[in-house]
């Protein structure tokens, strides 16, 4: 069978398509899954970019959607032929953060071998059942952005209605996050430099679009546009770059998400602010597997469907990843065999 394995001293120029041994039988606890699609996300680039160190000939990709083909003794949460998608932590299953979910020492493509293969066998915590009537393409989106954004916005925030939220950006989390505010009946404002973007998350149901291109400080926008009160949740996805504008933008009491370094790991922090506003600043990575499940729930009571901007082959994921830095897609890239 085939796999997208990194030689990581290259780059995502060390990418390659490698032959490897058939998935095993599933033991105890397991499944074995033949995998149909995945999707691209940051972190993704950024260990086949060699940013976050992994072991060489890792096998790529955090997020695979796919069939289940065999089972083991002891699984009854899943039968041959269930349609399933992956879970960034497995070993997370619910409730409090466990220690072992503060890195990506157990995520798949990055301390362990992830999803860039056509078959695979995981323990079940490694997988959900995925949303009834979706595509495996459009599974696979909802493991590491659109759990992200559930997390913040539902399970660490309590979203409600009437609430207003403000995104940056127009990548997976922040088209998750407009999809989940407006599913909650809450008003969204989003950030982006193109206007054609920004018209686009208006017809996904974004109430207010700020091009920060034209309004470097578009935190005073932000405040112009609630009466000078602030939002109640930012999803904060810049990182140091971004966070003073932040926290201008949110109200006294409110939630910033930290979630994103697309501007790099460390910079200005903007202590006294966060104090005198009281703000609750919480920094996340994705989500547990009975988050992910509360999340495909949601989904299939409504009418929601995530965006896809372009599916690539596997074959060709280097230039999928190309195509991701260039920053011309809206919504997901996804990959199939």
């Amino acid at each position: 069978m085939k796999a997208i394995k990194i030689k990581q001293q290259d780059g995502t120029d060390g990418i390659y398509l490698d032959a490897v041994e058939d998935a095993p039988q599933p033991e105890y606890g397991e499944i074995r899954v033949k995998i149909y699609a995945g999707s691209l996300n940051f972190h993704d680039y950024l260990v086949a970019a060699g940013q976050l160190p992994t072991a060489d000939g890792r096998v790529l990709l955090s997020d695979g959607a796919g069939v289940v083909e065999a089972i083991g003794p002891g699984v009854s949460e899943f039968s041959v032929g269930d349609n399933v998608v992956s879970t960034f932590f497995p070993q997370w299953r619910e409730g409090a953060v466990p220690s072992s979910a503060g890195g990506f020492s157990q995520t798949p493509g990055d301390g362990v071998d992830g999803f860039a293969i056509e078959y695979i066998t995981r323990s079940e915590s490694a997988f959900t059942h995925a949303p009834k009537g979706w595509s495996h393409a459009e599974a696979a989106t909802i493991t590491t952005a659109g759990l992200t954004a559930w997390r913040a916005l539902v399970a660490d925030c309590g979203i409600k209605a009437g609430d207003k939220v403000l995104t940056l950006g127009t990548g997976g989390v922040s088209l998750a996050a407009i999809q989940i505010a407006k599913m909650h009946g809450a008003e969204v404002f989003i950030t982006s430099s193109s206007d054609e973007k920004l018209m686009k998350a208006k017809e996904l149901g974004a109430d207010h679009v700020i091009n920060y291109a034209k309004n470097p400080n578009w935190s005073e926008k932000v405040l112009e546009l609630t009466q000078g009160n602030g939002v109640d949740h930012v999803i904060e996805l810049g990182g140091p770059g971004t966070l003073e504008q932040s926290t201008a933008a949110v109200k006294v009491g409110g939630n910033i998400s930290l979630i994103g370094v697309l501007t790099g790991f460390e910079g200005v922090f903007p202590t006294a602010q966060l104090m005198f506003k009281q703000v609750k600043l919480q920094g996340l990575l994705v989500g547990s597997r009975q988050q992910q499940a509360d999340y495909i729930k949601a989904l299939e009571g409504s009418t929601i469907r995530p965006v896809v901007d372009r599916v690539f082959k596997y074959e060709n994921l280097k230039e999928a990843f190309e195509y991701q830095l260039s920053g011309a897609h809206f919504g997901k890239i996804c990959v199939e065999w």
